[in-house]
């Protein structure tokens, strides 16, 4: 049976810069209009030694008719078309310029270390070639879009994406909740003998509060294929007597060594006679009766005890159970769109980001994904009025690849997002972003990507996104694909939701 060749783009050509080991150029088939290659694609060279595999980083077209201004100028002035006297259509031809990526030999990637010769033919790269060079996994991946400019499935392995941390990042309405949603499709999809994950999510808008309605039959599965459960922020609560002197005291950003003391001493002798748990408004009693304790710090411990208890988020015993909001196949929702304090939200996040590493640690919980919308909230560069969530988050990043404890940061704003975590996150995906300082950012912080790669991303249209780490061998831009299911009340933008408001008033 006869091989199919990939199609033919071009020749290679000589320039001022090469061909060289990393780089080459070549003139493109067709002419005007006709041109099919693109920007960002990836493109090979056969040779003795293998395939060579490159992608296109800029495009640049010519004709020598036109490259004297002031000749153009003379014709024009006369009103006379260039074209109507010269065959420029004949000479016009457009030049790809395009940084070799690997050699593929032996069906494996080697770093190049020769040359392509002039005059060889660039084609296309095979589909089945590709999918091997970039790591994809057409057969247990994760089906999150089409390849761009390729007609072949984005499918990366759930575990080179995760299991070494993934950040999502783009500016705001670039499609990153959109992305999310579709990883979580593909998350709760898996099928059992193929391993599943237990997932967190903190959903700081209720973006993603629709899935809790969500049939499993809507994907094409069993009833009991997966379960999803949502929790509001509300009815989130901190056992008390679980917490030590230190990490009450964590949650002020202003408390003395001398409080501090006095607070874990109260606290351990309250350990010692309580048997069924305690409050905060009994450690509050306790101080005030303390004798032992000067006046101005009972009335601090008091007064700060009391902002404590004022959040709602404390009590005699601890809502929701982490054994059970954690287990294969099961997705949670944690709902903070009730939340307008931030204080609030970091302490939910905090005291979750330490309960799940604790419990992983001890083998109390299978391996999970933790999500964190607005990541930048909660692990902040600069410290916010509290960053209470940061050291523990920080901890998870450095540690928790280790016990299987990942995470998913998603953030619209990179540059405000701690760079400790950032560098942790092996993976990335990131979205359209035009902010110079978002993009430095980016860039420091991202080991594989490259300046071409990095100036694209200003250029990505919505639901188009970069990938760059383990999960992929080289940088790699794909599509999105469409989410299964679309929440149901969606407003379908602007223009509808005034629409709506308008009929209701």
């Amino acid at each position: 049976m006869e091989t199919i060749r990939p199609s033919r783009l071009g020749t290679v050509i000589c320039t001022d810069q090469g061909p060289s080991v990393m780089e080459f150029s070549f003139v493109t088939e067709g002419t005007g209009n006709d041109v099919t290659t693109r920007r960002g694609e990836f493109v090979s060279v056969v040779t003795d030694e293998g395939i060579i595999i490159a992608r296109v980083q800029d495009l640049i077209r010519s004709n020598r008719y036109y490259e004297h201004a002031e000749a153009v100028r003379e014709y024009q002035s006369k009103g006379e078309p260039l074209r109507s006297i010269f065959p420029t259509d004949r000479w016009q031809y457009t030049v790809a310029k395009s940084r070799v990526l690997g050699l593929w030999k032996n069906d494996k990637t080697i770093r190049p270390y020769f040359t392509v010769s002039p005059g060889a033919v660039v084609r296309r790269v095979d589909e089945s070639i590709l999918s091997a060079f970039l790591k994809l996994d057409e057969k247990n991946g994760l089906n999150l879009g089409q390849l761009a400019y390729h007609d072949l499935s984005f499918q990366p392995n759930l575990a080179r994406l995760l299991s070494k941390h993934l950040a999502i990042l783009a500016m705001s309405g670039a499609g990153k909740s959109y992305f999310v949603s579709v990883l979580l499709e593909e998350i709760l999809s898996r099928p059992k003998d193929q391993g599943r994950l237990g997932v967190v999510v903190v959903d700081v808008h209720g973006e993603y509060s629709y899935l809790k309605d969500i049939n499993p039959s809507e994907l094409g599965l069993e009833e009991d294929a997966f379960e999803v459960e949502h929790i509001r922020g509300s009815h989130f609560q901190i056992a008390v007597d679980t917490l030590s002197a230190d990490a009450l005291g964590a949650l002020s950003a202003d408390m003395s060594s001398i409080q501090l003391r006095d607070l874990r001493r109260v606290m351990i002798e309250m350990k010692q006679k309580s048997k069924n748990g305690y409050t905060l408004t009994d450690i509050m009693d306790t101080v005030r009766l303390d004798e032992t304790i000067s006046k101005n710090t009972r009335e601090a411990l008091v007064g700060w005890l009391i902002n404590l208890e004022n959040t709602h988020l404390f009590g005699k015993e601890g809502t929701p159970k982490i054994e059970n909001i954690v287990r294969p196949g099961k997705l949670t929702l944690i709902d903070l769109s009730g939340f307008i304090s931030l204080k609030k939200k970091q302490i939910v996040v905090s005291n979750l980001a330490s309960e799940l590493l604790y419990k992983r640690r001890q083998g109390l919980i299978p391996p999970f994904l933790f999500v964190l919308e607005e990541a930048h909230q909660f692990c902040p560069e600069s410290r916010h009025e509290i960053a209470l969530p940061k050291t523990r988050i920080e901890t998870i990043a450095r540690e928790g690849r280790k016990f299987y404890a990942l995470l998913c940061l998603v953030s619209q704003r990179p540059v405000k997002l701690s760079t400790t975590v950032l560098s942790q996150c092996s993976n990335q995906a990131i979205l359209r972003c035009t902010n110079p300082y978002d993009l430095d950012h980016i860039g420091r912080s991202s080991e594989g990507i490259d300046r071409a790669s990095l100036d694209m991303i200003t250029t990505l249209e919505v639901g188009e996104a970069l990938f760059v780490g383990e999960a992929v061998s080289v940088p790699t831009f794909a599509k999105i694909r469409r989410r299964r299911v679309e929440p149901c009340d969606g407003t379908g933008g602007l223009l509808e939701a005034i629409k709506k408001a308008d009929r209701q008033n």
